[in-house]
């Protein structure tokens, strides 16, 4: 992925967000507030999103960061 639309679409799919998710920081800030348990994100090739979008890589990256039943595993593809 290439845009922060992209992740966000991305990570509500990998996550299972309910169909309301807004598909920008806020919903994913309150969808992540939701979860309930320990998860695991594995985001493969986030190193494209950092390259075509830094703020917006920032942004996504700061809100995975302040999830507190979530793990973030930023994998090179």
């Amino acid at each position: 992925m290439t845009s922060k639309a992209e992740a966000l679409e991305a990570i509500g799919v990998a996550l299972g967000f309910p169909t309301w998710y807004g598909r920008n920081l806020d919903a994913l800030h309150d969808c992540l507030t939701d979860l309930s348990g320990e998860h695991v994100l594995v985001w493969a090739g986030h190193r494209r999103l950092e390259a075509a979008d830094p703020e917006g890589y920032r942004a996504v990256l700061a809100v995975l960061d302040a999830a507190t039943s979530l793990s973030v595993l930023l994998a090179d593809a």
